[in-house]
């Protein structure tokens, strides 16, 4: 008889200020979990930029929370990223979960740590945590931090000692597309001149950084063959803006939405620019030299990670004065001088190999299915 496939829920949001990457990693792994039989739910609060639609169309089941009546105050930007306070998502989760328990909740969310943890998650159900930030406790049995320059170290004071600990770009969570695209990919990095480039701000991309930077690119004398792939989502309030201004460049310039597979654009990419969210581990798999954008806080220390181990040359912050003059000079170099972009592409490379989504989920089920086997939970 074939056991009973393993049932998984995931707390995570997306919306027009948090942006769409917590909820697009845990869908990555939701897809690996599903291959190996899993039924996935995600929970998700209804905020403005919510991806519902996406979440079935992938296979999953979505689970919406209430939508947020009144804007909440909160000392910690992150908290109020929930709508809601702590304490009423915490409820409004757990009875959610009471009525139908996973066997495994995974919790991706920077405004949520180990009391909410233990006040929600399930009497035997194992909990995972995905966090970046190093900065408050959590109460899981297999915690990730997908971000180089991570060390197990960083959390010894944060997490349970018989916790599983995931630590560094080796489990970065990427879609197979990557990983199979990644031979080819590699083998077009010869060091030849920069003609294509790749822009990418994220779905949202609130800041309008896209439109800056093309305006900057429209006065710099580039060559007469280049051409410019801008790719964003359908919810970003700057698509028609951007549209507008791709029309007019000098060279080609097209604009993509929504895209549903990234790694063919990437592949043949000479050079991006974007910013160092969950994208960087992408690129990184495939070899893409990249100017580096930051457009949040919690950015940073990957930005800066990857620019001192020269996988990719960090500009700026878009929120800051002067990041698109150091664009120009940044892209200007770029252009001439090809063998700046081959060894980037080298060392990215070497950081990423587009699998860790399969470790991942691995390891998930060796530790469930190991503590099934013992007869009790975990």
């Amino acid at each position: 008889m074939m056991p009973k496939p393993f049932r998984v829920d995931f707390r995570a949001d997306a919306s027009e200020e948090i942006g769409l990457g917590h909820v697009m990693r845990c869908l990555t792994l939701a897809d690996a979990l599903s291959a190996r039989g899993s039924e996935c739910r995600l929970i998700f609060r209804a905020l403005p930029g919510h991806l519902a639609e996406h979440i079935e169309a992938r296979g999953h089941r979505p689970e919406p929370l209430p939508v947020p009546v009144d804007a909440i105050a909160d000392p910690d930007v992150y908290g109020t990223w929930l709508g809601v306070s702590r304490v009423q998502d915490a409820a409004d989760c757990s009875n959610v979960l009471a009525q139908d328990p996973p066997d495994i909740l995974v919790v991706d969310h920077y405004a949520l740590d180990a009391s909410w943890e233990r006040a929600v998650c399930p009497q035997g159900t194992c909990l995972v945590a995905l966090d970046d930030l190093a900065n408050r406790p959590h109460a899981c049995n297999i915690f990730l931090d997908q971000n180089l320059g991570r060390h197990d170290s960083d959390y010894d004071t944060l997490l349970p000692a018989d916790c599983l600990r995931l630590i560094g770009p080796n489990y970065a969570l990427l879609r197979p597309q990557f990983a199979m695209a990644r031979k080819e990919a590699l083998a077009r990095r010869t060091g030849k001149p920069c003609h294509q480039l790749l822009i990418s701000m994220g779905g949202m991309d609130k800041s309008d950084a896209t439109s800056k930077m093309l305006l900057e690119l429209a006065e710099m004398h580039l060559p007469t063959d280049f051409a410019v792939c801008v790719v964003m989502g359908s919810a970003s309030t700057n698509l028609d803006r951007v549209r507008k201004i791709a029309a007019q460049m000098p060279f080609a310039t097209e604009v993509l939405f929504d895209v549903a597979d990234m790694a063919p654009l990437m592949a043949t990419a000479d050079l991006a620019i974007g910013g160092a969210g969950s994208t960087s581990w992408e690129r990184c798999c495939l070899g893409l030299p990249t100017l580096l954008l930051t457009i949040a806080d919690n950015q940073r220390s990957i930005a800066q990670a990857l620019h001192n181990s020269d996988a990719a040359f960090y500009v700026g912050d878009v929120r800051e004065s002067g990041w698109t003059s150091a664009l120009r000079a940044a892209l200007s170099r770029a252009v001439q001088q090809p063998e700046w972009l081959f060894g980037m592409a080298k060392t990215a490379s070497a950081i990423c190999d587009g699998r860790g989504a399969e470790r991942v989920a691995d390891a998930m089920f060796e530790i469930v299915q190991g503590e099934i086997a013992k007869g009790h939970s975990v």
